[in-house]
């Protein structure tokens, strides 16, 4: 068994590891959902948690898919074909994961921290 024949096999775990968290991390969150959404007291919340914790969920599924892309890129399959498909595939999941972000947050990311500090003063900002 080759070097690359063993990253190879890395890249594929790292892969089902992605999967793992799309498939069971949205099944974890709809579960929940379901269950909030059946009690009278958590009713009206159940959509937005739903929504909030499904796109995390999307967020770090793309996030371990793109390590394997690159992974794959950079140690087994070096080539300019690759290198371009590579930049192709992060570009979309990069822009995935923005819209992701600005649907769960409200806001771009950029313009999180600001928007954290707006809403929430340090004790020391506090009067």
């Amino acid at each position: 068994m080759t070097f690359a024949h063993r990253i190879e096999d890395v890249v594929q775990v790292v892969e089902a590891v992605g999967v793992a968290v799309l498939v069971l991390g949205g099944l974890v969150v709809l579960v929940r959902s379901a269950w909030m959404a059946i009690r009278p007291e958590t009713r009206s919340s159940a959509y937005g948690f739903c929504r909030r914790h499904l796109g995390r969920v999307i967020l770090l599924g793309l996030e371990i898919l793109i390590v394997a892309d690159i992974i794959r890129t950079v140690i087994v399959d070096q080539t300019p074909a690759s290198v371009a498909v590579l930049a192709t595939i992060v570009i979309i999941r990069i822009v995935l994961s923005w819209s992701l972000a600005v649907e769960i947050d409200g806001t771009w990311p950029w313009n999180k921290a600001a928007l954290d500090a707006e809403q929430d003063p340090g004790p020391d900002r506090r009067t």
